[in-house]
Order: structure tokens, then sequence, then C-alpha cells
């Protein structure tokens, strides 16, 4: 019970630190924001922590549309579990959107930080990965250890047939990701 007291604490904190910056509001992709922190050994969905109804923009300010639930995530819930299989420091995740400009300033923000960066390209995803729900995930995880030797702590999924291109950071906390989310975010709003 302690450790899911501490992971619904820390998301709270991150949560209240993507409130707190009004600009994140300009990285929420149609999709909106899912927002993860695992238990140190996740088997399932069950065992990651995420803002249920994910994290949208009211009023131009970053809002959770409800309370941290373990289970309130599958997709980056899955993600994370994934990681964890290579990386077992990496605990949480953030997705946002994607552009050329963000991804500029997100190639910037990397070489500052000495953060690894890397893309997956949907369009090279299998036919029966793609068409099979759920069975992706392996996939995009595979492709990026392949490429990069490790998971990026900074990647973004390109272009595919009826998806959004995202970013995602993935990190040992979710705090640690709010900030490195929440950092990117203000150093986009000074590229306008």
């Amino acid at each position: 019970m302690k450790d899911n007291d501490a992971v619904l604490g820390n998301i709270v904190r991150a949560t209240n630190m993507l409130r707190d910056c009004p600009e994140f509001s300009l990285l929420i992709p149609e999709v909106r924001v899912n927002l993860v922190y695992a238990l140190p050994d996740p088997e399932s969905p069950r065992d990651v922590a995420a803002i249920e109804g994910r994290i949208t923009a009211v009023r131009g300010v970053p809002h959770a549309s409800g309370m941290p639930e373990f289970g309130a995530s599958d997709h980056m819930a899955r993600l994370i579990i994934q990681v964890k299989e290579s990386q077992p420091e990496i605990r949480a995740g953030i997705n946002f959107k994607c552009d050329d400009k963000i991804i500029g300033v997100v190639k910037a923000y990397c070489a500052e930080k000495g953060f690894s960066f890397g893309d997956i390209d949907r369009t090279a995803e299998p036919a029966e990965v793609a068409g099979t729900d759920g069975s992706s995930m392996p996939w995009k995880i595979a492709q990026l250890i392949h490429r990069f030797g490790a998971v990026p702590r900074l990647f973004y999924e390109g272009d595919g047939w009826g998806k959004e291109p995202l970013f995602v950071a993935i990190g040992r906390s979710a705090v640690e990701v709010a900030d490195i989310a929440t950092d990117i975010a203000r150093r986009f709003a000074r590229t306008f």
C-alpha cells in the first residue's frame, strides 16, 4: 500500500506542475495527454497509475480531467511496462504534441541536457502488428532499441494511418517527466 500512495502522490505533484505551466497547453495533442507512473514491478496496466480521463486544456491552462487511478491508462501503461523490461529504472512517461517546430525544440533540449532522442516510423509498422489491437507496443519498443541501443528519453511516433504524431518522454518518476515536459513547453512558447 505504501508504494501505491507514493505513486499516486507523485502523480498529483506532477499534475500540479503541468497545471502551473500554462505554456504546456501548447503541447496538448488532440488525443490529450497521458501521464503515467508505475509501481516498481508492474505486470499489467492495473499496476500503473494515470490521470483518469487524461489531461486537457481549459481556458488555456492544463487541467486534469479526473483523479489519478491505477489502471486509468492502457496505451501509455503498456509502453512503460514494455520499456521496463530492458530499462528497469524507467517507471514513468508522458505524451505530448509533435510537429516539425516541436521536434526542433526537443532536439535542441536533448542536446543541451545530454538526453537521447529518437523516432519511430509508423509507416514501417507491419500490417499484422498495426491491425491487431495492443500488438504495436512490443514492435515500437523493439524498433527503438534496435535503432538506438535503448529506448531514448524523448522520442516521437511519426505519422501513421489514423495516428496522431506524438512525443513521449520517459523517466524515473512522474515529477521527472513533468519537469521535462514543462521545460520543453516553456522553450517552445518562446519560439512564437
